[in-house]
């Protein structure tokens, strides 16, 4: 398939610290050596990444999300294989190559004044290569778990569902941004709009919306639109943990009567290293319960985390918290 970087065991065997007496994630994790051989493969989840943050910077944002894949990687084929991790259920496909873009990207003078334009052209590109493989994913029946990159890639996700499914996608996102800015050229806040106004997107909630940061008439369309709702932060943080818990449930109930994506953006935890990153926000292991709840729903079509930028001080933290987000999706939707 274009655009896709296909791995095998010696792709990823040099990542792999093994220890005497002790199995490894990725010593289980399965691979294929055609794309063609994935309707027939076993496996339930797939999981691949998107190394890029020319939608970020295309939206004013801070570069680094590209190296949030390698990091969640260098991390998760080194937990524990155990009964409670199932690495034979996941098959680890490989990367989106978006190599010849970030090239482009960073050819283009920030002082041109089309600099913003010519890096949405670029991600409609990546657009179009994300699109495709997660159509294909889960037209074999399996369920994508698509890691790193801006939130741009939104956009290809739910374009991808939903031609897959042959109807309008539903989205729950866990979000401090609802990015449904203008329709102007592609970026990482404006996914969710170019979705909704080419017919991809159904109904749509934002969980954790930061009403610092959502312009007025952002909320003038949400309220008149049936089709989105969103919980603000501000006011999640009044609740208890089980008043919290009945929220994100009412959220899961407005995107559950059909098949739904889980878009998780990591600048919606507290001190998080991502493209905004927030000294305000949820807890790791807040959401990693968010994350098991909306899981264990059969409806629930793919998990998308995004705009994680590791710093190299911090890359180890990052793998280590896009790891538990992983597990606790598959053990939520392992047994299904």
């Amino acid at each position: 398939m274009e655009g896709l970087k296909l791995y095998n065991f010696k792709t990823v065997e040099k990542l792999i610290s093994p220890r005497k007496g002790e199995t490894k994630f990725g010593e289980k994790i399965a691979f294929i050596e055609d794309i063609n051989e994935l309707k027939e493969h076993t496996a339930k989840f797939v999981i691949f990444g998107i190394p890029e943050d020319i939608g970020v910077r295309a939206n004013h944002g801070k570069p680094g999300t590209s190296n949030a894949w390698e990091a969640c990687l260098s991390s998760l084929l080194n937990i524990q294989h155990n009964e409670y991790t199932h690495p034979e259920s996941l098959l680890l496909l490989g990367h989106i190559d978006c190599s010849e873009e970030m090239k482009k990207a960073g050819n283009i003078d920030d002082a041109d004044p089309n600099y913003l334009p010519k890096l949405g052209d670029l991600t409609e590109i990546i657009d179009q290569k994300v699109s495709t493989l997660v159509e294909y994913i889960i037209s074999a029946g399996k369920i994508p778990l698509i890691i790193g990159g801006g939130h741009n890639n939104a956009y290809g996700n739910i374009k991808g569902s939903s031609k897959a499914i042959g109807k309008a996608l539903n989205v729950l996102n866990i979000d401090a941004h609802t990015d449904l800015r203008r329709l102007e050229h592609r970026h990482s806040g404006n996914g969710f709009s170019f979705a909704r106004e080419e017919g991809f997107l159904n109904r749509y909630t934002i969980f954790g919306l930061a009403r610092n940061y959502t312009p007025q008439y952002i909320f003038d369309e949400i309220e008149a639109s049936e089709q989105t709702e969103f919980r603000l932060f501000e006011e999640l943080l009044e609740y208890s943990s089980e008043d919290l818990n009945t929220a994100f449930m009412d959220s899961l109930e407005f995107v559950r009567d059909e098949e739904f994506g889980l878009e998780l953006d990591c600048d919606v935890i507290k001190d998080f290293p991502a493209s905004a990153q927030t000294p305000s926000g949820f807890k790791i292991e807040q959401v990693r319960h968010f994350i098991s709840l909306a899981a264990r729903l059969p409806e629930c079509s793919y998990l998308h985390l995004c705009e994680a930028a590791p710093t190299p001080a911090g890359s180890a933290q990052v793998g280590k918290a896009l790891s538990f987000f992983i597990t606790d999706f598959l053990k939520a939707a392992y047994g299904r």
